[in-house]
């Protein structure tokens, strides 16, 4: 390997789905704010991903229907009041 090309923060990281809980160690440079305990007792990064393969409908098989005919209505009952001007 070349020397000095390689970022100097590569370690073990967390990354946890926040939709299903599911966390995995990854060796990564992604910046983090937040650390985690796991049950070895080391402390890690923690990454918060939104999806991930435990959570995507292409990997899982299961589609996730969103109620957006609810947030329509929640939105033009907000801004109704705007449009009568």
């Amino acid at each position: 390997m070349k020397k000095g090309i390689h970022p100097d923060n590569y370690r073990t990281v967390v990354f946890k789905d926040i939709s299903t809980d599911d966390m995995f160690l990854v060796r990564s440079c992604a910046n983090t704010k937040e650390t985690i305990t796991l049950d070895d007792g080391k402390e890690y990064p923690l990454f918060k991903l939104e999806i991930s393969s435990k959570s995507h409908p292409f990997y899982t098989g299961k589609m996730k229907f969103v109620d957006s005919a609810g947030r329509i209505d929640k939105f033009k009952k907000k801004f109704a009041k705007f449009a009568k001007k």
